[in-house]
């Protein structure tokens, strides 16, 4: 018998428009990198100083510091003026621990430790980007995928938080968007081999289950996505072994989840936020509802097109009620409406959550710091971009491009803009009391420096306020008779790890 001149099959996509689509979203995931790079990074709120001790002791191997450990971190941290810790708390057994969700310093310990921690957002992004286009593509066809990673990185809420190494933010809406995408076509792609679809859906769970870890309400999210999997599971074809293996992994990961938290916290419902700081209540709603939607629609503009999207689904599904239910555009009617209807509940489960929050109903009161009162609705914004992108898959290409030019636009005029790049306030470290907080200069002290004496002054009172604290302990210790903490000779000696921008 002859030769096969078969080749073996090749990863690389043989159809040149699928080329073209991954090289133009390739080519804006760089762009979008190239541009938050090249900024100067900054620590805008205490939020900042709280993430960046968390993930600087991690890398040296401790989550829980003692007195001294914490003292030197601080003084590290503190050195030439880079401000001390913030949103720390001081637990009843002794040990300090931030007060945030600890998620997050795991996820981005890694690059801490090569150095490049500015990368942790953008890898993660990279993730968002790969699921992003999968699954848009999967649904909407060519070119879809592109839309939807352009729409994603474009926009101003991704790029003021992939610059912001040391918050959450943007990891936990990557880890969102990435997992969305990569549900969504598992979920569409019914003739895909189970093996895959498998290794797909669970590499997608295992994302939501992390973003939850770094911020506790988005489980809101996860339990949509087990909600449509379960509802969905004859109409996708999915075999009750794949189901059945993503919802243990999601038990397990929610029982470690739960077991860590009581670990650090010492409670399975406890946080390190004192009681009472954190709450939602309906009073929130409709400050919220006046004041956020101008904030949201300057950083996301994207929204906009996204409602359209599902305003339009649901016209061209009730007027596809007069044609047969076995015609193709039919059921692909009714395909987008299942789909725009699972993107937007995982959207406004967590819009209508942080709609009762009151914290930024005193936030929107006067002068306004977008930046910071919209962080809380970034989780969503892979959902919010793959409804959009149904949107501008329905247009004309050239009218799409331009559409495209003027968001981003948009993006990158709300990525400069002066307000998102405030301080929010002072910084000052639990050891010290308030008015030895340092001050943060205006600008027009920044440009004459002035205040360098002073805060070179306020450096060393606060290192000698800690020392003393710490002394009165030792002494204290002594007369209890109870173990004395070893005094760190120096701040490398408990915590010497190397911020690194």
């Amino acid at each position: 018998m002859p030769r096969s001149t078969r080749r073996p099959p090749s990863s690389v996509p043989k159809d040149p428009i699928l080329r073209s689509e991954m090289w133009i979203a390739i080519g804006v995931f760089t762009a979008m990198c190239v541009v938050v790079l090249l900024k100067t990074p900054q620590l805008l709120e205490p939020d900042d100083y709280a993430y960046r001790a968390s993930i600087v002791a991690l890398s040296e191997g401790h989550v829980l510091l003692s007195n001294a450990q914490y003292i030197a971190l601080l003084a590290q941290l503190d050195a030439h003026g880079a401000g001390g810790i913030e949103q720390w708390v001081h637990l009843a057994r002794g040990s300090w621990i931030s007060q945030k969700n600890p998620g997050y310093p795991f996820f981005a310990v890694g690059f801490q430790w090569f150095h490049v921690l500015r990368w942790t957002p953008l890898f993660y992004g990279g993730f968002a980007c790969c699921g992003l286009f999968y699954g848009a593509r999967r649904w909407l066809g060519r070119w879809g995928g592109t839309y939807a990673v352009v729409l994603y990185c474009t926009s101003g809420a991704a790029l003021n938080f992939a610059w912001r190494a040391t918050m959450p933010t943007f990891t936990d809406a990557s880890l969102i968007a990435g997992a969305a995408g990569l549900l969504l076509g598992v979920l569409v792609a019914k003739g895909d081999l189970v093996p895959r679809r498998l290794i797909l859906g669970l590499i997608a769970f295992l994302a939501l289950e992390g973003a939850v870890l770094i911020r506790y309400t988005d489980v809101t999210v996860l339990l949509v996505a087990v909600i449509a999997v379960i509802a969905l599971r004859r109409v996708c074809v999915l075999s009750r072994a794949t189901v059945l293996t993503w919802m243990a992994v999601v038990i397990w990961l929610a029982a470690f989840g739960i077991e860590l938290n009581h670990l650090l916290y010492g409670g399975t419902t406890t946080t390190g936020y004192p009681s009472g700081l954190i709450t939602f209540g309906s009073s929130a709603i409709l400050p919220n509802l006046g004041r956020m939607p101008q904030e949201l629609v300057e950083s996301m503009p994207m929204l906009i097109p996204a409602l359209a999207s599902m305003v339009w689904i649901v016209v061209r599904l009730v007027r596809s009620r007069r044609v047969d239910p076995r015609f193709p555009p039919r059921l692909r009617a009714r395909q987008d409406a299942v789909v725009a209807l699972v993107l937007a509940a995982g959207w406004f489960s967590v819009w209508a959550l942080y709609s009762t929050y009151t914290w930024t109903v005193a936030q929107t009161l006067g002068t306004v710091i977008p930046v910071h009162v919209v962080r809380f609705y970034v989780p969503a914004l892979g959902l919010i971009a793959l409804l959009a992108a149904w949107f501008f898959k329905q247009l004309p290409w050239w009218f799409a491009s331009a559409v495209f030019v003027v968001l981003a636009g948009a993006g990158v005029w709300s990525y400069q803009l002066p307000a998102n790049h405030l301080i929010v306030k002072s910084h000052s470290s639990p050891f010290l009391p308030p008015d030895r907080a340092a001050p943060v200069p205006s600008e027009m002290d920044r440009a004459n420096k002035p205040w360098a004496p002073r805060r070179r002054k306020l450096v060393h009172a606060r290192s000698k306020s800690c020392l003393y604290r710490l002394s009165e302990e030792r002494m204290n210790a002594s007369s209890e008779n109870r173990p004395v903490p070893k005094r760190a000779t120096t701040a490398a000696s408990a915590a010497s790890a190397t911020f690194s921008w």
